[in-house]
């Protein structure tokens, strides 16, 4: 007995330090908490009792003996840990065979209250049952209605409180304690004087009773669990992470990150601006850079047709290419840009149509090739009709196998799996 009591006594005395530390040392938890879930509850239980000692001989109580009720307010810090103030009153009345008496014990008690079950992490096998430790002193008093006399104590008290929760307004409570008198005068059955100094009275109590939560959040913090709280806020801050990380990718390969990108599919290494558009002063749909390469190498600046004719040749000798991973019938992300030059050409020329041309390699067999070459040629001009491009202006063809490259070369294979042009 002597170390139960000195096991609670340290308890009450930790819990009582950490209420008065806790708001400085868990600044995040108490963020938490104080946003999250309510901390106010009121508790009413009603019950049996026994006392066992001191007693007078031939004056004795059923077992159990009603009755007693006690009346209380918590306050959670958090979820783990509060205090309770409460209120206890007990009859004693003789049994049959006993001497006729009848007593009134009264007691009024602060305690510390452990939440056990998220101390245990019951959220991880239910979240309707729950299991609260309280601790505490109080003062108490002893009267007798056949005795003029009042006894003044002062008690300690421990207990365990189960819980079943009936919903987050209210909880089915029941309690098992164990109170402890010290300098209890007189007997509990009023007939004698004992004279006790020290804990000499003992008296054990069981009630049920209901705990209803105060506070306008969804939950108390008898069911809070911090660290799911805590891995919601992560789970959020890695899906921001993500989107950064995904934002960040260039997919056109154009220096400028797709986040920030008016034109994430511009063609592969010509000039963009600071927002990643092809530079296209004249709106003639063809690249500057490109423009003027063919201005310098086939004619003089100035002739557009020249220039149109160049990226025709361009585009027809094979220059312009839609790429497809292994067996795949949608392009790449990055052949984005050899469908968005041929869109260009196409608007920026509106009398021209387009063949457009499907490939596979040679792996597999043939006739699975030939449709597989089918599909993606199709899917590269349903691409381009939602581009704003007229499927009358576009004709597949399916050229199945592309046997140019060694089958056997796994790198070489990647540049047939593609969809070309012919301007018409």
């Amino acid at each position: 007995m002597k170390k139960i009591l000195l096991t609670l006594s340290v308890f009450a005395l930790t819990t009582s330090v950490f209420a008065q530390t806790n708001e400085p040392t868990t600044s995040t938890e108490t963020e938490t908490s104080s946003s999250d879930y309510n901390k106010w509850s009121i508790e009413l239980n009603g019950g049996v009792n026994k006392y066992q000692r001191p007693a007078t001989s031939g004056y004795y109580t059923t077992t159990p003996s009603p009755w007693n009720a006690d009346f209380g307010v918590r306050y959670m810090f958090n979820n783990k840990f509060g205090l309770k103030l409460d209120a206890g009153y007990y009859n004693f009345t003789g049994h049959d065979s006993s001497l006729e008496f009848d007593t009134h014990y009264y007691r009024a008690n602060l305690q510390a209250v452990a939440n056990l079950g998220r101390i245990m992490s019951f959220e991880t096998w239910t979240n309707t049952i729950g299991l609260l430790g309280h601790t505490g002193f109080g003062y108490g008093q002893l009267k007798s209605d056949n005795a003029a006399f009042t006894d003044k104590m002062f008690n300690f008290m421990a207990g365990v409180t189960g819980q079943i929760r009936l919903s987050n307004r209210v909880a089915l409570t029941g309690d098992f304690t164990t109170i402890l008198n010290a300098q209890q005068d007189y007997a509990f059955d009023g007939a004698s004087q004992v004279g006790g100094r020290g804990f000499g009275g003992i008296l054990f109590q069981g009630t049920v009773g209901l705990t209803v939560y105060l506070g306008g959040k969804e939950k108390h913090a008898d069911w809070v669990t911090l660290d799911s709280e805590l891995k919601k806020e992560i789970d959020a801050l890695e899906n921001r992470l993500a989107t950064i990380e995904t934002g960040l990718t260039d997919s056109d390969q154009d220096g400028v990150p797709d986040m920030f990108d008016a034109e994430p599919n511009s063609m592969a290494g010509v000039a963009v601006d600071t927002k990643g558009r092809t530079i296209d002063r004249n709106n003639n749909g063809v690249a500057d850079e490109l423009e003027n390469y063919f201005e310098t190498k086939y004619g003089d600046k100035g002739t557009s047709s020249t220039a149109g004719m160049d990226v025709k040749s361009l585009i027809n000798d094979g220059y312009v290419n839609v790429y497809f991973d292994f067996n795949k019938t949608q392009p790449t992300t990055e052949s984005a840009s050899g469908i968005n030059f041929l869109v260009k050409y196409l608007k920026a020329n509106p009398s021209a149509s387009a063949d457009v041309v499907g490939y596979a390699d040679e792996i597999g067999n043939a006739d699975y090739n030939k449709n597989l070459s089918q599909q993606r040629a199709n899917n590269v001009k349903q691409i381009l009709v939602d581009a704003g491009i007229s499927g009358s202006r576009l004709n597949v063809v399916a050229n199945g196998e592309d046997t140019s490259v060694n089958k056997d070369s796994k790198q070489a294979r990647q540049i047939v799996r593609r969809v070309t042009f012919k301007i018409k």
